[in-house]
């Protein structure tokens, strides 16, 4: 039976770079951002997102996404809200790309939100990433163009990394990614071993 390897941390961690990795060594990675943002495409989530928020969300019929995340980044019961449309079709889209895995020893489910969606109890082992604070807020900064403040109400949507870790298997501390990739290595010979 494929393993299901849970792969989180807050925004700014490095996560993304270190399942690209993973990929780069042959293992099947899920990226649930990725796949919830095209799943946001579909018409009839445009429509349940638009009933729920009002036409200001939509350009016709395309979401903006800069208009959502205004609302529901600052209103935790919002956000909420649309992540109850969005992660059930998140879990069933990922059941389907695992069923096209199951000749692998173990898959890694990248997800940002991992314990905040409940999909972390699917998932056999659990892999962290952390970094410092200023190392996270300077990343986003810099990749998604927007204000520190805007950072910061990101990261306060999230767990923390002592809730993450509290529930984790495995930890990567990526302060340096020379330093991050060996200990993706290490824990990679675990899991093969396993």
């Amino acid at each position: 039976m494929t393993k299901i390897i849970g792969l989180t941390g807050g925004i700014g961690s490095g996560k993304s770079t270190l399942a690209k990795y993973f990929n780069s060594k042959g293992i099947p990675v899920y990226i649930s951002d990725y796949e919830a943002r095209k799943i946001t495409e579909y018409p009839e989530i445009i429509e349940q997102i638009k009933k729920l928020f009002g036409a200001e969300v939509t350009d016709g019929n395309i979401l903006n996404r800069a208009k959502l995340a205004q609302l529901v980044f600052n209103d935790a019961e919002k956000l909420e809200q649309l992540n109850g449309i969005i992660h059930p079709e998140v879990k069933k889209d990922f059941q389907n790309w695992l069923k096209r895995h199951t000749h692998h020893a173990f898959v890694i489910k990248e997800a940002a939100v991992l314990f905040e969606s409940g999909a972390y109890k699917e998932c056999d082992s659990i892999i962290t990433v952390i970094a410092p604070m200023q190392t996270r807020i300077d990343r986003v900064v810099k990749r998604d163009k927007i204000s520190v403040a805007q950072v910061m109400e990101r990261i306060n949507n999230q767990w923390t990394d002592e809730e993450r870790l509290s529930k984790s298997n495995f930890v990567i501390e990526n302060d340096e990614i020379k330093h991050a990739l060996r200990q993706t290595d290490e824990i990679l010979k675990k899991l093969t071993i396993r």
